[in-house]
């Protein structure tokens, strides 16, 4: 089988068809992380170019490439080679195959539950947050909403100067296109599920 220029193997066999859903949900993974192409790349030691060509469907990667950047992914490679869009629609995923994001201070974790096909539109976290941890974060797109319901000891979000609390059993709704924290300013674990609708609105 020939060989390109970033030495990966090319073809029209049937390995280039799992290549093709191997491309989409590599980049389902490194969006819903937030990752750059350049970020990736030093996370798992991957050339740029070929992490951008994978997501094309324009190589055909090695083992050892899929094995790297499934490990900065926090997924199994029996997980990323076995998404297809031919599969059952039934999907279970244990606790450690759950991408997990953890905020700066180490007191805040989003576990990835959404599905991943849907994060450029639809988002869907499990968050935890210990007492005095925050979440900061850069605004999304334009248009983006974000819902927090506390299931669990009260939150505290900050958006645009604008400063409201949210306790266990209530939900707050706000534009995440801007700059925004969350903060635990109680004594006690609190446990929220998060969702940010991306383009849910245009507001004024």
């Amino acid at each position: 089988m020939a060989r390109d220029r970033t030495g990966e193997r090319t073809g029209e066999d049937g390995a280039h068809v799992i290549t093709g859903q191997l491309g989409k949900t590599i980049q389902r993974l490194r969006k819903a992380y937030n990752l750059s192409l350049s970020e990736l790349s030093e996370q798992s030691g991957v050339a740029k170019s070929i992490i951008s060509q994978i997501e094309r469907n324009e190589t055909n990667p090695t083992l050892a490439t899929v094995w790297r950047l499934s490990q900065a992914l926090d997924m199994t490679v029996e997980r990323v080679l076995g998404a297809s869009d031919d599969a059952p629609f039934v999907e279970k995923l244990t606790r450690a195959d759950t991408p997990l994001l953890v905020s700066e201070d180490g007191l805040c974790r989003l576990s990835i539950i959404g599905w991943l096909k849907t994060v450029e539109w639809l988002q869907y976290y499990d968050f935890h947050a210990a007492p005095g941890g925050e979440l900061d974060s850069e605004g999304h797109q334009i248009g983006s909403i974000e819902s927090l319901s506390v299931l669990s000891g009260s939150l505290v979000v900050t958006v645009a100067g604008a400063v409201e609390s949210v306790r266990a059993g209530e939900t707050l709704r706000y534009r995440c296109d801007r700059r925004h924290t969350i903060r635990n300013e109680g004594p006690e674990p609190a446990h929220a599920l998060m969702v940010c609708m991306m383009k849910a609105a245009v507001l004024d």
